[in-house]
């Protein structure tokens, strides 16, 4: 595993569906549900859509919670909760979210607003918590995946997202690994 990089457990982008940032929400969800249904089928590997832009450039990943963040738009303006709680502050969300009247509207409002929201409004790309290089060693992937809960991490090549390294697939080579250890372990 030591010297395991990112780019021998990475998956290209052109293996991913891929999305318009400037598809309408409504686009985005029929988007991800045939994503999820060819995934299902076999019919493709992957269910994460990457986003790109007018130039094709990837610039980020559609998942279902990113449909329902997009969904209430307010959470645009509440980036602090992950903050507040790393610094032992979670009850002042609760505030925040008062402030915010976060779930606050009904929801059929929010899915009538949402004709007018396109992905590029909700979705701010890949933080520095979840881009890796692509000779990054494994530790540091597997840090950024245990401390912020990331299903997939941004791969990165001269300043382009170039793949995702999935925690499934790591986890599945860190399983491997791992029974191999108790292999050797209990025939010495």
């Amino acid at each position: 595993m030591e010297k395991l990089k990112v780019r021998d457990l990475m998956i290209p982008v052109d293996r991913f569906p891929k999305l318009s940032n400037r598809a309408r929400f409504y686009e985005a969800l029929a988007a991800l549900e045939t994503a999820q249904k060819k995934y299902l089928s076999g019919e493709s590997e992957q269910r994460i859509l990457l986003i790109e832009d007018e130039e094709g450039k990837i610039v980020g990943k559609l998942s279902p919670m990113d449909l329902l963040r997009g969904l209430e738009t307010n959470y645009s303006r509440a980036e602090a909760e992950k903050t507040l709680a790393h610094f032992g502050l979670s009850h002042v969300w609760k505030s925040i979210q008062a402030d915010y009247h976060l779930w606050e509207n009904p929801f059929s409002d929010l899915c009538r607003k949402a004709e007018n929201v396109l992905v590029k409004d909700f979705d701010k790309g890949p933080t520095q918590t979840q881009s890796v290089d692509v000779d990054d060693s494994m530790a540091k992937c597997f840090h950024l995946f245990v401390m912020n809960r990331h299903d997939a991490l941004f791969v990165f090549e001269d300043d382009r997202i170039v793949g995702l390294l999935k925690f499934s697939d790591v986890y599945k080579k860190v399983s491997e690994t791992m029974n191999e250890c108790r292999v050797d372990a209990m025939t010495r």
